[in-house]
């Protein structure tokens, strides 16, 4: 017989993960909302905006998409929670929700 030698594993473990597995799940969401150029070039759009927003009826001819096809995306980044949106009057002005882009910028350090 012969005598037991010690295990030796080839690497050491992880150290803990930056984010946990729901904050994975929402950011992937995310992830998959941007993969969509459309959707980059509306949030770049809304951030260069000195105010910080953007009437929804501005980008239109701006990006030379359809209305309904700019509302969808919108639609979809603030569901994301990418946007927040504010009704004055018949129109909506979008804003940027900070704390997803920090979110964002955070994982990707």
């Amino acid at each position: 017989m012969q005598p037991s030698q010690p295990i030796v594993t080839c690497c050491p473990p992880l150290l803990a993960g930056r984010i946990t597995s729901d904050e994975a799940t929402q950011l992937a969401t995310i992830f998959r909302v941007l993969g969509e150029p459309a959707r980059l070039q509306l949030l770049s759009l809304i951030a260069a905006q000195p105010s910080g927003e953007v009437c929804a009826c501005e980008l239109v001819e701006t990006l030379g998409l359809s209305q309904p096809t700019v509302s969808h995306h919108l639609k979809v980044m603030y569901e994301a929670g990418l946007l927040a949106k504010e009704r004055r009057g018949t129109w909506i002005y979008y804003r940027i929700v900070s704390e997803q882009l920090g979110a964002l910028r955070t994982v990707l350090a």
